[in-house]
């Protein structure tokens, strides 16, 4: 498979290159506007020359089965429209998009087109929080927090606090029926930002601090007098009268603890056994984040 990585900043190089560049069967092709990052990442990966590419038209060129983009969120809506016009299946590092429309737009031509478009919510596959799929969820709690890092409402909700929407929609044990946000905002940066979502049920609560004194992300899932929680996507801690303990293995890798590995092998699986991946699951997490947004700003004014 020729695959195609977009954008080679701190994700791609951390995350997902270390595990598209360990896959067998694959020629993976890099494409970034920078010569030097371009050169000195593919020179990592022993790429030679004619897999490595300085614009968007070059990378198209080669014919690719898939592509994977980790460019600013501002230029999604372009790079993702050119490689679904190209009828490339096409993973997005969360978000799609910072505009609704713009999100909303890119997943009805990937359905035109009958192309795969997934995006990138690694926590879905991540081990620890899919086995909380598995665990009674009467109450859901997710925390992921920050250190001195207040930021402009619309950037922080959709490129960091998406995760947080996204895995409690993915947990939620059934129908959501109530939304409730509540926030902080300070000379036009978000402090903290607090979700609560409901059914029959069940009660979701979504919190993000950025001025938390700790960087930390800890999910607790609990129902039947029971509990299970994850502390950093690490270790899993249950909870039934004594609390049990379970450590990430010493040898697991960081991809895979954080279900990075699993969304690109599912990805990749699907593009070659030809089944096209709809986006509009991921959509509906837009659409929340877009209504989260909106109660931010219009708190915000009023205030």
């Amino acid at each position: 498979m020729k695959v195609g990585c977009i954008g080679l900043g701190d994700i791609a190089q951390k995350a997902y290159l270390p595990v598209l560049g360990a896959l067998p069967g694959i020629e993976l092709h890099l494409q970034t506007r920078t010569p030097a990052t371009l050169d000195r990442v593919a020179g990592t990966l022993r790429l030679p020359a004619g897999q490595r590419h300085r614009d968007l038209d070059a990378l198209l060129a080669e014919g690719l089965d898939a592509a994977f983009v980790h460019a600013p969120t501002a230029v999604h809506p372009e790079i993702v429209t050119r490689l679904l016009e190209a009828g490339v299946p096409t993973y997005v590092d969360k978000p799609l998009a910072y505009e609704l429309a713009d999100s909303e737009r890119l997943v009805a031509l990937a359905e035109d087109r009958v192309t795969s478009l997934a995006v990138g919510f690694n926590r879905r596959y991540a081990p620890g929080y899919a086995q909380c799929a598995d665990h009674p969820r009467e109450l859901i709690l997710m925390q992921k927090n920050r250190v001195g890092l207040p930021e402009e409402p619309r950037s922080m909700i959709l490129d960091d606090f998406i995760h947080v929407v996204d895995t409690l929609r993915f947990l939620a044990p059934g129908p959501v029926d109530d939304v409730t946000v509540r926030a902080r905002v300070v000379d036009g940066l978000l402090h903290h930002v607090v979700l609560q979502l409901a059914g029959e049920g069940f009660t979701a609560l979504g919190v993000m601090n950025r001025l938390s004194g700790s960087n930390e992300e800890i999910l607790e899932v609990s129902g039947q007098d029971t509990k299970r929680q994850v502390v950093n996507l690490a270790e899993v801690i249950d909870h039934k009268g004594q609390p049990t303990v379970r450590r990430r293995g010493d040898w697991v890798p960081v991809a895979r603890q954080r279900g990075i590995e699993q969304a690109v092998t599912a990805f990749l699986d699907a593009v070659r056994a030809g089944r096209t991946l709809s986006a509009r699951d991921a959509l509906a997490t837009h659409e929340l984040c877009e209504r989260v947004v909106r109660v931010v700003r219009e708190r915000s004014a009023a205030a």
